[in-house]
């Protein structure tokens, strides 16, 4: 079943917290709650007025994914809130690969020449992900100065999209 990949905004908040929150809290066990999150629920105004953005994977009516965009600069953003529902990761469905491809579109159609993104040492299966996509692991003090840093986040990741 092909996942449809669409921009998503403040309506579907309670549907995305959902979908977050048990990932990181039951299934990863990350010490993260909505309250450390407010983001999730000005999705409008938190991504979108900046110039990025927040995408959904559905399947049929259902969100199974998400990807979102914070711009910090001009030519420079962080990749947040990407999560893909547990039975739904993987190749068949390649629903993590689709959304990182259409959030890389929109910043190479934007201007943004440089991706950055953290995440805990945990999600393994995860960072293999960004590493197979071309992203190479930084340290910490190497993050732009203005990288929207994350309390739980430990390890970092940079994108060059302009060669």
């Amino acid at each position: 079943m092909e996942p449809k990949i669409k921009p998503i905004e403040n309506q579907y908040s309670n549907v995305i917290v959902d979908l977050i929150l048990n990932i990181q809290q039951k299934e990863f066990n990350v010490p993260i709650t909505i309250e450390d999150q407010p983001d999730l629920l000005i999705i409008n105004d938190f991504y979108y007025a900046s110039g990025g953005g927040f995408w959904g994977a559905f399947i049929k009516e259902e969100l199974v994914g998400t990807i979102a965009l914070v711009k910090f600069s001009d030519t420079e953003a962080a990749i947040r809130k990407m999560f893909v529902k547990k039975e739904y990761r993987g190749k068949e469905f390649s629903i993590a690969q689709k959304l990182l491809e259409t959030l890389i579109i929109y910043c190479k159609e934007n201007g943004i020449n440089d991706l950055y993104l953290g995440t805990v040492s945990i999600l393994e299966a995860a960072l293999r992900f960004y590493e197979k996509n071309d992203f190479v692991r930084i340290e910490k003090d190497k993050l732009p100065k203005a990288f929207p840093l994350m309390a739980p986040d430990n390890v970092f990741c940079h994108l060059t999209l302009k060669k």
